[in-house]
């Protein structure tokens, strides 16, 4: 068989592209400014339920068996900072029945909620119905759904914070404007991988709030509500209420933002 070497060469260009030092440089450029928050092998810096919560093949687990069924969501918090602006990078698995989160500027309920958090949520869910969308755990409830560019109104009344359900119906704020679509809800459900690796970028700055999953955005919120909104607080990484679970996180990284 004539081998047409000139063909060759042309097919084999892009994949050297891959693995050239523009490439690798690129690469790790993207992670400049971040640290790790997690090491891998301890719970260090982190905080939680020890019934729920360990750190198993290089990843904080959290499982639900039917021996330890929760009553309400329980956090691992992670306690060496409460983040402002930031960047969080991750990877998330979980299982087919799970649901979990990353809370983000949140304040945690104590005396009553032991590792209950309230605030921004990074919501994820074996099902993949929820992953991607901005939803406000103990709040205001879904303020972007997968898809959506979203501007949250203003509110200049105090009292709207002691009567959030008021504000709200089937588990969604109500005084919030779609401002535009990042593409259809289904359509972007097809690009996070089923109880498999999935990789969750947030960039949180000011009043926009930005949910990437696989390098894909998949919801914009632009809280414009300073009666309700944080501007700082806790973050951890959340075990829902519901049937026995496992939700795996590692390679957690974040970077602040000036």
């Amino acid at each position: 068989m004539k081998i047409n070497y000139r063909s060759l060469v042309w097919l084999l260009v892009p994949l050297l592209g891959i693995y050239s030092p523009s490439f690798a440089q690129k690469d790790k450029s993207s992670e400049k400014g971040f640290k790790k928050i997690f090491d891998g092998k301890t719970l260090k810096g982190w905080e939680g339920d020890p019934v729920y919560w360990k750190v198993e093949n290089g990843s904080i687990v959290g499982e639900i068996t039917p021996a330890t069924l929760l009553k309400r969501n329980t956090f691992i918090i992670y306690r060496d900072a409460k983040p402002a602006d930031f960047e969080l990078k991750c990877e998330v698995k979980i299982t087919k029945e799970g649901n979990t989160g990353i809370n983000y500027r949140s304040e945690e309920l104590l005396p009553d909620l032991p590792f209950a958090l309230k605030g921004y949520q990074a919501d994820i869910d074996g099902a993949i119905r929820y992953t991607g969308q901005n939803y406000e755990e103990r709040g205001r409830t879904t303020l972007g759904y997968r898809g959506e560019i979203v501007s949250v109104n203003e509110q200049t009344d105090p009292e709207v914070k002691n009567n959030l359900r008021a504000y709200s119906a089937r588990n969604a704020w109500l005084p919030r404007k779609v401002t535009g679509s990042l593409g259809n809800s289904d359509s972007l459900k097809t690009k996070i991988k089923s109880e498999d690796w999935n990789e969750v970028h947030l960039i949180v700055k000011g009043n926009r709030l930005l949910h990437y999953v696989n390098g894909i955005l998949m919801s914009d919120v632009t809280d414009l509500d300073k009666v309700n909104g944080k501007s700082e607080g806790w973050l951890g990484v959340q075990v829902h209420v519901g049937p026995p679970m496992k939700v795996e996180y590692r390679n957690i990284r974040i970077k602040n933002l000036k």
